[in-house]
C-alpha cells in the first residue's frame, strides 16, 4: 500500500481461473494546484452557490431536487436518484481480464485515468507471475469492472514493480479525428521548407523525461500569489508572434541557422550541465513552495 494513500477502490483481478486481491491507488492527482473561489467584489466575502427554480426564480433546497431527462425543450421526464442506482450494473469487485492485446493496439486517445495496480499481501505470487509473464510477452491486458459506479474497461500494463490500470473512454466518447480535421487544407511540403523542418528536428532530438517539465501556468500563479500579498506587481507577458506564410521559410532558415550555431558551440560537461539545470529546477520549485506557502491561508479566503 503506498504510504499516505487510500484505495481508491479494492477488489480481485482474475485471470483464467488464477485471481488474487488488488488495490487501486490514484496515480495522477490535482490536489496540489493553486486553487481559487468566487469572491464578491463588493464585500470581500465568498460567493455560495445557491440552485434557483428557471422559472419562478425561487431557491430550491437540495432535498427538493432530483434527475430529470430532457425530451422537448423544457419538457423533462422525472428520474429518481433511487431509479439511477438500481440501474448501476451490480459490483462483484472483480476485474476480470477479458484479452491480452500488444500494448501499442489502443490508440491513446482512449485513455482516461492513471491507476496504480498492487497486490494485497496474500495475492502477491499470483500478481508477479501475472506481471513478470505480461512483461515478458509484451502484452496488456483487457478487463472490465464496475468502477465509481460505472462499468468500465481498464487497460492493464506492467509498471515498475506492478501494474498500471488507465481506465479507456467508450468509442461513442471519442470524437472523430476525420471531423476535426475536415476543414484543413490539403497540403504537401516538399523542398527547402520540408529539409529545413528536418534538420530542425534533427538537432533537437531527445529522450523524454517528465521531470523536466515545468507546470508554467502553476509556476505563474504561484508567483502572481506571492507578488499580491507583497503588494507587487508582475511584468505582462509579450505576445506570440505567429509566423505568416510568406515569412515561414524565412523563419526555418533563421531557426536552423541558431540551431547549427548552438551545434557548433563549445558544450559544458554533462556534470556541469545536470547541476545547472537542477539549480534552476529546484530554485523553481523553491519559489513556488514558498508562495503556495505563503498563500496557503488565502487559498479558501481570496
Amino acid at each position: 500500500m503506498p504510504s499516505g494513500q487510500r484505495a481508491q477502490w479494492k477488489g480481485f483481478l482474475k485471470f483464467g481461473e488464477v485471481s488474487c486481491g488488488v488495490a487501486l491507488y490514484t496515480a495522477a492527482s490535482t490536489s496540489e494546484r493553486i486553487t481559487f473561489n468566487t469572491i464578491n467584489k463588493a464585500t470581500g466575502n465568498r460567493v455560495n452557490r445557491i440552485f434557483i427554480d428557471s422559472e419562478t426564480e425561487d431557491p430550491v433546497p437540495k432535498e427538493a431536487q432530483t434527475k430529470g431527462f430532457e425530451i422537448e425543450n423544457g419538457q423533462y421526464i422525472i428520474i429518481d436518484p433511487e431509479e439511477v442506482s438500481a440501474a448501476i450494473p451490480e459490483s462483484n469487485k472483480t476485474l476480470e481480464i477479458e484479452a491480452f492485446i500488444p500494448c501499442s493496439d489502443v490508440d491513446d486517445v482512449y485513455f482516461d485515468k492513471p491507476y496504480y495496480l498492487t497486490p494485497d499481501k496474500m495475492g502477491g505470487d499470483a500478481f508477479a507471475a501475472l506481471r513478470d509473464a505480461m512483461k515478458k510477452s509484451m502484452v496488456a491486458a483487457i478487463a472490465r469492472t464496475v468502477l465509481f459506479r460505472r462499468m468500465r474497461t481498464v487497460l492493464i500494463r506492467p509498471h515498475g514493480k506492478g501494474l498500471i490500470a488507465s481506465t479507456l473512454n467508450y468509442d461513442y466518447e471519442v470524437r472523430s479525428s476525420e471531423k476535426a480535421f475536415e476543414e484543413m487544407p490539403k497540403l504537401k511540403i516538399q523542398g527547402e521548407m520540408l529539409d529545413l523542418a528536418k534538420h530542425i528536428i534533427s538537432t533537437k532530438k531527445g529522450e523524454f523525461d517528465p521531470a523536466t517539465f515545468d507546470d508554467r501556468y502553476e509556476a505563474a500563479l504561484a508567483d502572481l500569489v506571492k507578488a499580491k500579498i507583497e503588494g507587487k506587481s508582475l511584468p505582462k507577458p509579450k505576445k506570440v508572434q505567429v509566423s505568416k506564410p510568406n515569412d515561414l521559410l524565412a523563419a526555418l532558415r533563421e531557426s536552423a541557422g541558431m540551431m547549427k550555431a548552438a551545434a557548433d558551440q563549445p558544450n559544458r560537461t554533462a556534470a556541469n550541465a545536470n547541476t545547472g539545470t537542477g539549480r534552476q529546477r529546484a530554485a523553481r520549485g523553491a519559489a513556488a513552495k514558498s508562495a503556495a506557502s505563503k498563500a496557503a491561508p488565502q487559498r479558501k479566503a481570496s
